[in-house]
């Protein structure tokens, strides 16, 4: 029993012996360890500062290269351009790339590619995709097929005709649908009776203190007037709380 107790003991002390030496360490160099974390934070804060400071510098030839190629830039473009160190260009690039959201592209003689989107670019693509509308021509043969059948020019004139018909009838139609959905002149310029102080500043697009302000002056009536769309002149009721048009002789 006594030897297995003295065996608990010193594999006790083993254990609690690097943890006693290393609380100790900590508490006699807690200020060196702190003073060291502090610096390399400073010093990761004036690196980062240092390079937005030169990104800046190197935007308007970056946004040159952009334009000039449409989109699409290369680590080699840049390092000809700025005379950069290779790593220093990929670095900004990939940079780049991440804050805008750039396509990296397969290398090309050992530099990569990065193409960045932009609204010149976006048409240029749309432009390209467009279908074209035009009918192909009927080849030779198939004209001599067409022009040989028995009153094939005589049909075709006649389909043509229908055709042109049918259209004529679709754009008549169409306008009279139109005449029913849209509003007459004056149904939308229709005058209200009376507006709020709040309705009459939406009118005459301003703010509702500043019909407040103008209501009780002598000159309301043609402020009012030159403001109003139509041409309107306005009149406060301070019975009634609201504002009513006035008529204008002509």
């Amino acid at each position: 029993m006594t030897v297995k107790s003295t065996d608990s003991a010193d594999s006790f002390l083993i254990l609690i012996l690097p943890v006693a030496l290393a609380i100790t360490f900590l508490f006699s160099t807690w200020r060196l360890l702190l003073a060291i974390a502090g610096f390399i934070v400073l010093l990761n804060i004036f690196q980062r500062y240092r390079w937005q400071k030169w990104s800046k510098t190197l935007n308007p030839t970056f946004h040159k290269l952009i334009q000039e190629n449409q989109g699409r830039i290369t680590t080699l473009d840049l390092v000809m351009r700025a005379n950069l160190p290779a790593a220093k260009a990929k670095r900004y690039l990939d940079y780049k790339a991440a804050e805008f959201g750039a396509r990296v592209l397969e290398p090309e003689d050992g530099s990569n590619a990065y193409f960045f989107v932009t609204a010149k670019t976006l048409g240029s693509i749309f432009d390209d995709s467009e279908i074209p509308v035009t009918l192909p021509e009927l080849k030779s043969e198939q004209k001599t097929v067409v022009e040989d059948l028995p009153g094939a020019t005589e049909n075709l004139e006649q389909n043509l005709q229908n055709h042109s018909q049918a259209q004529a009838e679709l754009t008549r139609l169409g306008e009279t649908a139109h005449s029913f959905v849209t509003p007459t002149h004056t149904q939308e310029h229709l005058v209200p009776d009376s507006l709020l102080q709040s309705e009459l500043a939406k009118r005459l697009a301003v703010n509702s203190s500043t019909v407040y302000k103008h209501r009780s002056n002598p000159d309301f009536f043609e402020w009012s007037r030159s403001r109003d769309p139509e041409g309107i002149a306005w009149q406060y009721s301070s019975e009634d709380k609201r504002f009513f048009p006035v008529a204008v002789e002509s």
